[in-house]
C-alpha cells in the first residue's frame, strides 16, 4: 500500500506521524512510504533520514495527499486539506472523535477514518494509546514551563548567603499527565501535593513522594462517580465539588506552582481553580492549565497566552507535547505502527475487522457511513 506522511498544517503543531524507525519497519512490510519534504524538520528529522529509511521524499503536499492510499496524521485534517483528499483514502491519526463537524466532513469526502484517541483503555491497547503517550510528555513539559515562569528555585538550597525554601507544587488531576508532573517536580526538588476525585490514585501519588489531598466521600453516589469509567473521572456531584473546591483553595493559596490536568473526554473541562482562589494566591505564583483547549480548569486561562493576574502567571499553552516534538513524535509514531498491525493482514492488505474491539472503537467513518453516532 502507498502510505503518505504529510506535513502538519495546524498552527503550532510540530509533531510528525512517522519517524525513520517506523518508516523502516513499514517498508520492511512491503509498503511504499511517501513523506512530504520538511514534514519532520520541526521534530529534528531530516528528509535525508527518511530517505535512508526507505521513504520517497515528495516536494508537493498535493502529491502526498492525493497520491497515497493511506495518510498518517498527527491531528485531524483541516477543511482545505480534506478538499485535496480523494474518496476511498484511509486516514489514521488523532482525529478528535468528539468533533461531529470534522467527522462529517471526512465522511462526506468518502474517507475511511480512524481516530486513535477512541481506542479503549485496555491492556491490549496500551501500546497504541496515543492519549497516554502524549499526556506523559505534556505532564513533564508542564513542570518545565512552570519552572521557567517561576522566578525562584524549585529545590531547597542551603548557601552561604542563606537558605532558599523548596517550591510548593500542587497538581490537580492525577492521570498520566498529573503523575508525570509529580515525578518531574519531585526530581527538581519541590514539595508536592496532588488531588484527584478517584481514590485509587492516592497510592500512586504517595508512591511518587507527594502528599494526597483527601476529600472524603459522604454518599454512595459520590463513591460511585469517583470510580470513573475507562480510566477517566466522571462528573462529580455538586456537594463533593464544593468540598473539593475548598480543599483546593486552602492549598493553592499556599502553593507556588499549580498544575491542572483534569479532563473528561467530550466535555468541557471542570473548573478546579476558581477566580477567588487565584486572587488570594501569592504574587510570583504560577498556574499551568493543561485543559485550556477544553475550556480550562481555571476560568482565567487563555489559549496560547500567559496571563498575569495580580502577579500570578496563568499559562495557557494548549499543546505542550508539541513543545517536545522529537520524543513526542517518536512515541506517537510507534503508537500508529502498533495500530496498523490490526488493519493489515499478513500479506500487507488492508482489512477492517469489526470483531476487533480496538479497530471498531477507532473507526469513525467508512464507505460514506458515519460510525461514530454519538460524536
Amino acid at each position: 500500500m502507498k502510505i503518505g506522511i504529510p506535513a502538519e498544517t495546524r498552527a503550532g503543531e510540530t509533531r510528525v506521524a512517522a519517524t525513520p524507525e517506523t518508516v523502516k519497519k513499514l517498508v520492511g512490510q512491503k509498503h511504499e512510504i511517501f513523506v512530504q519534504s520538511g514534514a519532520g524538520l520541526a521534530s529534528a528529522i531530516t528528509d535525508e533520514a527518511y530517505a535512508a529509511a526507505g521513504a520517497t521524499i515528495v516536494d508537493r503536499a498535493m502529491d502526498v495527499l492525493a497520491g497515497c492510499d493511506m495518510l498518517l496524521k498527527v491531528r485531524a485534517p483541516l477543511e482545505n486539506e480534506i478538499s485535496a483528499y480523494r474518496a476511498g483514502q484511509i486516514v489514521v491519526g488523532m482525529l478528535n472523535p468528539f468533533d461531529a463537524a470534522g467527522l462529517e466532513a471526512m465522511n462526506k469526502a468518502g474517507l475511511t477514518a480512524f481516530a486513535l484517541e477512541a481506542a479503549p483503555r485496555t491492556s491490549r491497547a496500551q501500546s497504541m494509546d496515543v492519549l497516554s503517550s502524549q499526556a506523559n510528555i505534556a505532564g513533564y513539559k508542564a513542570v518545565m514551563v512552570a519552572a521557567n515562569e517561576y522566578q525562584r528555585f524549585m529545590p531547597m538550597l542551603m548557601t552561604a548567603a542563606g537558605t532558599v525554601k523548596a517550591a510548593r507544587v500542587l497538581i490537580l488531576g492525577v492521570g498520566v499527565a498529573g503523575l508525570q508532573a509529580i515525578a518531574t517536580a519531585k526530581r527538581l526538588g519541590a514539595v508536592i501535593e496532588a488531588s484527584d476525585v478517584r481514590p485509587a490514585t492516592k497510592e500512586q501519588v504517595e508512591s511518587l513522594g507527594a502528599k494526597f489531598v483527601d476529600v472524603p466521600f459522604e454518599t454512595d453516589e459520590e463513591r460511585e462517580c469517583a470510580e470513573g469509567v475507562g480510566g477517566y473521572a466522571r462528573p462529580m456531584p455538586e456537594s463533593w465539588m464544593k468540598r473539593q473546591a475548598q480543599a483546593v483553595h486552602e492549598r493553592a493559596i499556599k502553593s507556588d506552582i499549580v498544575i491542572t490536568t483534569a479532563l473528561i473526554p467530550g466535555r468541557k473541562a471542570p473548573t478546579l481553580l476558581h477566580e477567588e482562589t487565584v486572587a488570594q494566591m501569592k504574587p510570583g505564583s504560577v498556574v499551568v492549565d493543561l485543559a485550556v483547549e477544553q475550556g480550562g480548569n481555571c476560568p482565567l486561562s487563555r489559549i496560547n497566552e500567559v496571563v498575569d493576574v495580580n502577579g500570578v502567571k496563568i499559562v495557557g499553552y494548549p499543546n505542550l507535547a508539541a513543545m517536545v516534538a522529537a520524543d513526542a513524535s517518536a512515541l506517537y509514531a510507534r503508537n500508529i505502527l502498533d495500530f496498523l498491525k490490526l488493519v493489515f493482514d499478513k500479506e500487507g492488505q488492508f482489512k477492517i475487522d469489526l470483531e476487533d474491539d480496538i479497530v471498531a472503537a477507532c473507526l469513525m467513518c467508512t464507505g460514506g457511513e458515519l460510525k461514530r453516532k454519538n460524536a
